[in-house]
């Protein structure tokens, strides 16, 4: 029999497990686990592979953990580390909804980045951090390819971005006008619109709720867990 040093990859019997070791990501939940930390970092992969080079979050890693926090009587809360240059649209917002509705207090910090589509995954966390440092950056989508219906992808993208732009609303303090200024500004980025907001930038904008690090966030979360905790023993099914 291998020992741990001499068994790879392929003789893992649980491949689910060892992708998510080799890309990086930490475990399902274990039993011990009373907050669990999720981050979410690089670009955001969904429906399309990108390419090796590109450090990715995988959007079919995130889903499984997040149902194992939900299901998971130990854990109690769930700290989200951001620093993403966005990525694909949909998996983002499906990634945003699915915190959203965990019945258990969530977290984020925006630690390096949280851009584009990040942005709806920060704010859609009971309580949102950023760094001091932190630069969320707010643009429309952006669409390359060939265009065959004009008409038709017009369309689409404008569903697309009412539903990202419904989100960031109904989880943050921000104005559909103050939005709709920041991802049109013309002269911050180069070569594109959109704003680049800078950590108290962030808060005052209205998107994140307070400037801060890992040792607030886990203040902040270590606060919710037993109203939470209240709350269900106040209400019980």
């Amino acid at each position: 029999m291998l020992s741990n040093e001499q068994a790879s990859p392929e003789d893992d019997k649980n491949e689910s497990l060892s992708n998510l070791k080799e890309l990086g990501q930490i475990q399902i939940p274990s039993v011990s686990e009373r907050i669990y930390c999720l981050p979410i970092i690089g670009q955001i992969e969904g429906h399309q592979i990108l390419p090796a080079q590109s450090k990715t979050t995988k959007y079919e890693h995130i889903i499984p953990q997040l149902l194992a926090v939900e299901q998971n009587p130990n854990t109690e809360g769930i700290l989200v580390i951001l620093n993403t240059a966005g990525g694909d649209v949909e998996a983002g917002l499906a990634i945003a909804e699915m915190l959203n509705s965990l019945s258990k207090p969530s977290v984020s910090l925006v630690l390096g980045g949280g851009h584009s589509i990040g942005i709806p995954i920060a704010v859609s966390c009971t309580k949102s951090f950023i760094a001091p440092t932190g630069t969320m950056t707010v643009h429309p989508i952006r669409y390359t390819g060939l265009v065959i219906n004009g008409h038709q992808q017009f369309e689409y993208l404008r569903k697309m971005q009412e539903r990202i732009n419904q989100f960031i609303y109904s989880h943050s303090k921000i104005t559909p006008d103050k939005l709709e200024k920041f991802m049109f500004t013309t002269g911050d980025l180069a070569q594109d619109i959109g704003t680049i907001l800078i950590g108290q930038e962030a808060v005052d904008a209205g998107l994140i709720q307070a400037v801060g690090g890992v040792k607030e966030a886990f203040k902040e979360l270590n606060s919710l867990i037993p109203s939470r905790s209240e709350e269900i023993n106040n209400n019980p099914e």
